[in-house]
């Protein structure tokens, strides 16, 4: 079938300028402090025909364009008649030029149809294979994408001695519009909570609306963020029907999880309600502040969409994003840690969706990425080294000087950027590349053992160990755990030394304490994982969240919540990172994990939550797994053509493919 074709990564940086663009405080639009990419101006797309008649085709453009056939121009070209290309042999060129739209091109004539077969290159001479998705309609091309919208109304209003404050009833992200008439300017406060939208002098997003004479109705033409609306009366201006357009990317959750404990439902409701509202164009970091596409709070949202809407488009759309063009000047979103997180990334992506072609187009990018932006920063030791303008991020934690200096945690995640880099080498058949990326990994972990390893703390110190300064946080303990860097003796010290040790620095982040309780998981404390769940989310969940937050310290207590960057109300209350659960329920209670890429291979390794029922499925390439499990019994329904294993009870017993089993749990064995 012919679809519209682009220059490829283009069309994600077609949608990252408006997204970029998109952030709002207190009536000023902030862009990042980072390169925003653009696409190519001047496309030149090609392709080899051979035709058993003559033809005359119509070229559909997005810009001015131009046609060469056979090398030659096609003069007195009118895009209205298109072009007559004669039976036999040909080679087609189309320029294609744009200043404000993203250059493209559809041809729909037998033989000529334009698709991933075409080529395309730009102002460089470098070809590639053309970009396409799903746009196949000759009159809607990928300029003209758009999210989907659904009206939602107030669920309350109530009338204030100044003004009217709605009450959508939980977080949306929506364009407001409402019936008006009168004359004059009113001014719409957004709240995640009531007492932000009351805060007319320190709330973060207000939009003003100019009413005139003969108006009946007025829409706002941005969508925000919010659960609550304030609007002051205006003298002069009398107000109506007030309601709104939620918009959304209409991706379906085909994961599943229930368990006989209401809090963990309501946990796993609220982070699938999460997902949905910052899985739009890209993965975006939070609805209501920055509205941004960050490399680390990406990372996780990949993870977690695997194990609810399994949407591989997204997921290709904000890596592409991220990874933006040569050469490459800074780290992604100007954040050391965030570059190596999007190799990492890259290699998850393969092991749960075997999308080999993928790995094709964008291993050559993550090699110039290394090659000729990280290594050159590496020391004598292998050490990535920080520059002054580089921003090491982390997390946020009240430590000084917690990002300065070498660390543990960044060289850590270096190691395992380069052992991510060398599987990709490895699935594309490029093994002299992946033995050598695998060695530099070898390498560096025996010089962070060296340097960081602390044998009479029992784990690794944040900087040098030697230092007589040297302190333990969790961060690099948790990640030694997750990239299997410890032999079993190593493991236990660290999870006495650090991850139960209430003496070291407690994460308050969703984002840190996501990888915290993985760490858990996978040195199997799962009991100590649930409480973790329940405290810490079910702590949002008490104080009546209906998204989960940016940041969450307990010791905090009413709008203190809300306090962050120096603003009153600066914590994002709807924030992708919260949406932790949605993996750790997946992965590790209902169990189930790729072995091999795309899940030809797979594990079920299912864990009860409070020792009671649980059930629930997970979405794979080419179907899902379905999981229920009891004191009674284990049952794995396999709705794909992978086969797996089943362990349970300390056996393993193996699942066919497209197969079902059920075994009777052995007494001993049950928790």
């Amino acid at each position: 079938m012919a679809q519209w074709i682009w220059y490829p990564g283009d069309f994600e940086f077609f949608l990252g300028l408006g997204v970029s663009a998109a952030r709002m405080e207190r009536g000023i639009v902030i862009t990042p402090n980072w390169r925003v990419e653009n696409f190519y101006n001047n496309v030149r797309f090609s392709k080899e025909v051979e035709l058993k008649e003559d033809q005359r085709i119509r070229i559909y453009s997005t810009g001015t364009q131009c046609v060469m056939l056979d090398y030659d121009w096609y003069s007195h070209y009118d895009p209205r008649e298109g072009v007559l290309v004669p039976k036999g042999k040909h080679v087609i060129w189309v320029y294609v030029f744009s200043r404000e739209l993203l250059p493209s091109i559809y041809i729909n004539c037998p033989g000529v149809e334009t698709d991933a077969s075409w080529q395309v290159t730009s102002d460089h001479l470098r070809w590639k294979k053309a970009g396409c998705w799903n746009f196949t309609d000759p009159e809607k091309p990928p300029t003209t994408f758009r999210l989907e919208r659904s009206p939602i109304e107030p669920e309350k209003i109530t009338l204030l001695e100044h003004g009217r404050l709605y009450d959508f009833g939980r977080e949306t992200m929506a364009f407001v519009k409402g019936e008006v008439s009168g004359s004059g300017t009113l001014t719409v406060f957004f709240g995640e909570s009531r007492e932000e939208a009351l805060d007319t002098e320190n709330c973060c997003i207000f939009e003003c609306v100019s009413v005139e004479e003969g108006m009946d109705s007025f829409y706002i033409p941005r969508s925000q963020a919010f659960r609550y609306l304030y609007i002051p009366d205006v003298p002069g201006i009398t107000l109506g029907r007030l309601h709104a357009d939620y918009e959304y990317l209409p991706v379906k959750n085909k994961g599943a999880f229930q368990s006989e404990d209401p809090l963990m439902n309501q946990i796993y409701e609220v982070a699938i309600r999460t997902m949905h509202l910052t899985t739009r164009e890209f993965f975006l970091d939070g609805i209501k502040r920055d509205r941004w596409v960050w490399s680390g709070d990406a990372s996780q949202s990949y993870l977690m969409n695997y194990y609810s809407f399994f949407d591989n488009d997204v997921c290709k759309r904000t890596m592409r994003l991220i990874r933006g063009k040569d050469p490459v000047i800074t780290h992604f979103n100007t954040i050391q840690d965030y570059t190596l997180y999007w190799f990492i990334s890259l290699w998850q992506y393969y092991l749960y969706t075997a999308d080999q072609e993928f790995m094709e187009e964008m291993y050559p990018a993550a090699c110039t990425l290394m090659e000729e932006f990280c290594l050159p920063q590496t020391d004598s030791r292998g050490f990535l080294m920080a520059k002054p303008t580089d921003w090491v991020f982390i997390d946020w934690a009240d430590i000084p000087d917690m990002n300065k200096g070498d660390l543990s945690f960044i060289q850590l995640l270096f190691a395992y950027a380069l052992k991510a880099l060398g599987q990709v080498a490895g699935v594309l058949g490029r093994q002299k590349e992946q033995e050598r990326y695998e060695g530099m990994h070898r390498s560096l972990l025996e010089q962070v053992f060296a340097v960081f390893w602390s044998e009479e703390r029992g784990c690794f110190t944040h900087g040098p160990a030697a230092s007589p300064d040297a302190y333990v946080t969790r961060y690099a303990n948790i990640f030694a755990i997750l990239f299997g860097c410890l032999d079993q003796e190593k493991t236990q010290r660290v999870i006495r030394s650090v991850l139960c040790n209430d003496a070291v620095y407690e994460i308050t982040t969703p984002y840190m304490k996501f990888y915290e309780l993985l760490a858990f998981c996978e040195a199997g404390l799962f009991q100590e994982a649930e409480s973790y769940m329940k405290s810490y989310w079910g702590g949002m969940l008490k104080l009546g969240c209906t998204s989960f937050w940016e940041k969450y310290d307990p010791k905090n207590t009413g709008i203190q919540h809300a306090h962050m960057y120096g603003l009153k109300y600066g914590v994002s209350f709807c924030h992708a990172w919260g949406a932790g659960p949605v993996l750790l329920l997946g992965k590790y209670y209902l169990g189930v994990r790729p072995v091999t890429a795309g899940y030809e291979q797979f594990v079920v390794e299912p864990h009860l939550i409070g020792g009671r029922q649980i059930s629930g499925k997970v979405p794979v390439p080419e179907g899902e797994i379905c999981v229920a499990l009891d004191q009674e019994r284990a049952v794995v329904e396999n709705h794909s053509p992978g086969t797996g294993e089943l362990l349970v009870d300390g056996r393993r017993i193996r699942i066919p493919a497209k197969g079902r089993v059920e075994v009777k749990r052995q007494q001993a064995g049950i928790e």
